[in-house]
């Protein structure tokens, strides 16, 4: 008569089970290289930046929609003149906020403010642009592309963050966004696009023409 055997199942082991086991996972830290220039556009690096990924917290919205009223501030120009914000009620205004003078992005969207000022001066508005940038790099700036309207020195971004300006690439990137005024110094529009600088433009005019 033949035999039968069976082969039962051995028990796992106690390596096994560890290996299985759920362990906690430590938080990725990720390192930006020293004095590097990022391929992003907008953002220069001039020293080691480091940010904890699963913890670090960052705005995707600006805390200021159409129909509000953002704060009124005072910034030195290109030239070193004081420019408040107040001055220019009565009119439409463009206040676009960018990374950096002369990372690729900000500058293909300086040009591009600067090739459709005609319109902007006939839709009756005045463009403004703030950055980080001290007085001097704006004056170089404006002069090398010749810019024909005004650029603000918002050092150590206080204005930015009174604005509530979001960050991008998990708050390593200043924000690119665009808001319009209307004559009463309210929000018509807000345009974030980082990598589009150039829409900044075509969505500022739609919004404009709209306000005849």
């Amino acid at each position: 008569m033949a035999s039968l055997s069976l082969s039962l199942p051995t028990k796992p082991s106690t390596v096994s089970n560890r290996l299985h086991s759920k362990t906690p996972k430590a938080p990725i830290t990720q390192s930006l290289p020293s004095s590097s220039q990022s391929q992003f556009y907008g953002l220069k690096f001039f020293t080691a930046v480091s940010f904890n990924t699963p913890s670090a917290t960052f705005r995707k919205f600006s805390i200021f929609a159409k129909g509000m009223t953002p704060p009124s501030f005072t910034l030195k120009d290109q030239e070193g003149r004081s420019v408040s914000l107040s001055k220019f009620k009565g009119k439409p205004v463009v206040v676009y906020f960018y990374p950096a003078d002369e990372t690729p992005g900000c500058t293909k969207q300086a040009c591009a403010f600067r090739d459709s000022y005609e319109k902007f001066k006939k839709a009756g508005a005045e463009v403004l642009g703030i950055s980080g940038d001290s007085t001097e790099s704006h004056k170089t700036f404006a002069k090398k592309y010749r810019l024909p309207y005004t650029l603000l020195s918002d050092e150590g971004n206080k204005v930015r963050k009174e604005w509530g300006v979001p960050s991008d690439l998990f708050g390593t990137l200043p924000g690119r966004e665009t808001y319009v005024l209307d004559k009463n110094g309210v929000v018509q529009l807000v345009y974030n696009n980082q990598f589009q600088p150039e829409k900044h433009i075509d969505e500022t005019l739609k919004l404009l023409q709209s306000l005849k």
